[in-house]
C-alpha cells in the first residue's frame, strides 16, 4: 500500500500535532503506513519577523500548500489558527480531530492573574489579538511583542527579569506536556468574559486535495463533527468580516443538544473600540451561525 505522506512545519508543536493525527490514524486504519515530510515555511525562515508586517497567516502555510497541491504530499496537518480562510483553489480541509482546551493562558514568575499586574507591568505576547483584549481591560499594560516557538517564549520570561507576564494558548501547552511543568512561574486559564480565543484555537486542520478522494476517505474515520462545525462557524465569521491576522478579531463556538452558540469580536488595535455579539443557531448550518454574527458586529 503506497504511503500517505502528512506535510508538516519542523516546530515542536507541529510535529506534535503530526503524532496526534499518527496516533488517530493508526486506531482508524492500523494497515495505513504514514510518513511524515517537514517543510520549512517562510514563517520559520524569518522568525524575527512580526507577524503583521510579514503578511500573516499564509506566513504558514504557502509552501507545505505548494507540495500538497503538486501531490508531493498527501495531508497537510496545520494549526488550524494558522490557515487562511481562504484557501487556493483545488484544496479543502478534509477533516477536523477532537480540539484541545482552547482557552489562552496567563503565565507570570510574580503574579496570579491579569487582574494583580501593577500599573505598567510588560506583557509579552505576538498577537494583536491578545493585545486589543488586553488592552480593553487594562488599557495602562505594557505589550511587547514576541517570537519564537513555545519554549523560547517561556525562556524568554523566565530570563528577561523586564518581563512582568506571558500569553500563550493552553493547546500548545498542552500537547508540548508543558502546561503547568515549566519554570517556577503562576499559570491561570483566562476567562472568555476577558479574553475570547483565536479563530481556530486548539484545534488542527488536516489540508487535502479536493481531488484525491481516497485521502480523503482514509482520513474520514478521524473527523470530530461537532469541532469541524465549531471551527466552520468561526471561519465564516472571520471571512465574512475580511479578516486575518493583520486584524483584532476574536470568535469561539460550542454545540449544545443540536444548537451551536457562538461568540465573536472585533476590537480596535488598542482595545478602545468593542464589539461582541453572541449568535445561536442550527449545528447543520454553522456557516450560517458565522455569517449571522458577522452582520451583527458589522451593524
Amino acid at each position: 500500500m503506497k504511503p500517505l505522506v502528512i506535510g508538516t512545519r519542523g516546530s515542536p508543536l507541529a510535529l506534535a500535532q503530526v503524532e496526534i493525527i499518527r496516533g488517530l490514524l493508526q486506531k482508524a486504519n492500523p494497515s495505513l503506513p504514514v510518513e511524515t515530510k517537514i517543510i520549512k515555511t517562510s514563517g520559520d525562515n524569518f522568525v524575527n519577523l512580526s507577524l503583521v508586517a510579514g503578511g500573516g497567516k499564509g506566513l504558514f502555510t504557502k509552501e507545505i500548500e505548494d507540495q500538497l497541491l503538486a501531490d508531493e504530499i498527501q495531508v497537510a496537518v496545520h494549526s488550524m489558527k494558522d490557515l487562511p480562510t481562504i484557501l487556493p483553489d483545488g484544496l479543502m480541509i478534509g477533516v477536523v480531530p477532537p480540539r484541545e482546551d482552547v482557552h489562552d493562558v496567563f503565565i507570570s514568575k510574580r503574579f496570579e492573574s491579569i487582574s494583580q499586574l501593577p500599573n505598567g507591568a510588560r506583557v509579552a505576547t505576538s498577537s494583536i489579538r491578545r493585545r486589543a483584549q488586553l488592552l480593553a481591560k487594562r488599557p495602562e499594560l505594557q505589550i511587547e511583542e514576541i517570537r519564537g516557538n513555545v519554549e523560547t517564549r517561556l525562556r524568554k520570561l523566565a530570563e528577561n527579569e523586564a518581563l512582568d507576564a506571558l500569553i500563550l494558548a493552553a493547546a500548545g501547552l498542552r500537547r508540548l506536556g508543558l502546561w503547568r511543568k515549566f519554570g517556577n512561574f503562576h499559570w491561570q486559564e483566562i476567562d472568555f468574559d476577558v479574553m475570547i480565543p483565536a479563530v481556530g484555537q486548539g484545534a488542527i486542520a488536516c489540508e487535502v486535495r479536493a481531488a484525491d478522494t481516497a485521502t480523503r476517505a482514509a482520513l474520514a474515520g478521524i473527523n470530530d463533527a461537532d469541532t469541524a462545525a465549531c471551527v466552520t462557524a468561526e471561519r465564516a465569521f472571520l471571512r465574512a468580516l475580511g479578516g486575518g491576522c493583520q486584524v483584532p478579531y476574536a470568535a469561539h463556538a460550542t454545540t449544545t443538544g443540536g444548537q451551536l452558540h457562538l461568540i465573536g469580536a472585533t476590537f480596535s488595535p488598542e482595545g478602545k473600540d468593542v464589539r461582541r455579539v453572541d449568535v445561536v443557531g442550527s449545528i447543520n448550518n454553522p456557516a450560517d451561525v458565522g455569517e449571522r454574527a458577522a452582520k451583527q458586529v458589522l451593524r
